[in-house]
């Protein structure tokens, strides 16, 4: 039987992962999203070379009321891997992060919003948001 810590989350490996190369965008997006889903689940976002979150990505996460408490960007190293039942590479253009053998993962392939001309940037991290929203329940059940 597995065992809880004191947040009440269960030792078993039934976390999700979400990456991508900077863990500064989409992947917080979706750590965020996931959060509203499962709010029971252990959810974490990672980066094969993390940098800071994006200011754009606060943002849009704060306009859809989505908390932003604790995001930060991480490698893997930072992660329990343990615990991941299933990583999600949100990679489109650039080269994902290498995986462990044997651990359940989908890719799904969003543009970087982050490399949008400033002027359109903002609208490109809330169309990822919402591509997030609509899809994300699809990709985590199939």
């Amino acid at each position: 039987m597995a065992s809880s810590d004191d947040s009440g989350r269960s030792d078993a490996k039934e976390a999700w992962l979400f990456l991508c190369v900077a863990n500064s965008a989409r992947s917080q997006l979706a750590e965020a999203v996931a959060r509203e889903l499962d709010p029971e689940r252990e959810i974490w976002s990672a980066g094969s070379a993390p940098t800071q979150v994006r200011p754009e990505a606060l943002t849009v996460l704060e306009e859809a009321g989505l908390p932003t408490d604790g995001l930060r960007s991480k490698g893997l190293g930072d992660v329990p891997m343990e615990r991941v039942a299933m990583a999600v590479t949100l990679c489109a253009e650039e080269s994902c992060p290498v995986l462990p053998a044997g651990l359940e993962h989908r890719h799904w392939p969003l543009p970087d919003p982050a490399v949008a001309p400033e002027a359109e940037r903002l609208d490109a991290f809330r169309t990822t948001l919402a591509e997030l929203r609509r899809g994300l329940p699809d990709v985590l059940s199939s």
